[in-house]
């Protein structure tokens, strides 16, 4: 296994941070929104990821009577989860959440595949979550998936510590 404490670390802040997270979000379609995070263990659930604008804003349709747009109108703190098992990218951002329900914002992030949620989007119980990130972690492996087991394998053979080519680092907005 890699030696965590030997790993590379890039900690992060202000425009570098926001070009990590959109890097490590471009290819997310889901992530997991944590809402209601003083209330142990908090409500989790995935949320289709509508647009990730430069300074790493995330954008989500929601319906206005959803559990989390309630616990958003009560505590805007949220925590976003993103991963990448393909690439062995990981991104969890803590952040500040508020709810849009004019119509140029829904025009703006609507996507036919919201559909499945809303009859169209003329649908009055559409919302538009939008969560500013304001710190959080990233983990990402440059070698990929496939060097990364093999560097893991090979270490669990060897009982060699060996890096899995990865960098991790704190992210601060």
């Amino acid at each position: 296994m890699a030696d965590m404490d030997q790993q590379p670390r890039e900690d992060l802040s202000g425009e570098a941070a926001c070009r990590k997270i959109r890097e490590l979000a471009k290819d997310a379609r889901m992530c997991m929104l944590v809402t209601d995070v003083t209330d142990y263990p908090g409500d989790v659930r995935p949320m289709a990821i509508q647009k990730v604008e430069d300074d790493g804003t995330f954008w989500f349709l929601s319906s206005g009577a959803s559990e989390k747009n309630g616990d958003i109108a009560h505590d805007a703190r949220v925590i976003l989860t993103i991963q990448n098992d393909e690439k062995y990218e990981y991104l969890a951002l803590s952040g500040v959440a508020s709810v849009h329900t004019d119509r140029v914002t829904i025009d703006k992030y609507w996507t036919d595949y919201a559909n499945a949620w809303f009859d169209g989007k003329d649908d009055p119980r559409i919302t538009v979550i939008c969560v500013k990130p304001v710190d959080g972690h990233y983990w990402q492996t440059h070698s990929g998936k496939v060097m990364s087991f093999i560097k893991t394998s090979l270490s669990a053979i060897t009982g060699s510590k060996t890096s899995d080519g990865g960098v991790d680092g704190d992210l601060k907005v």
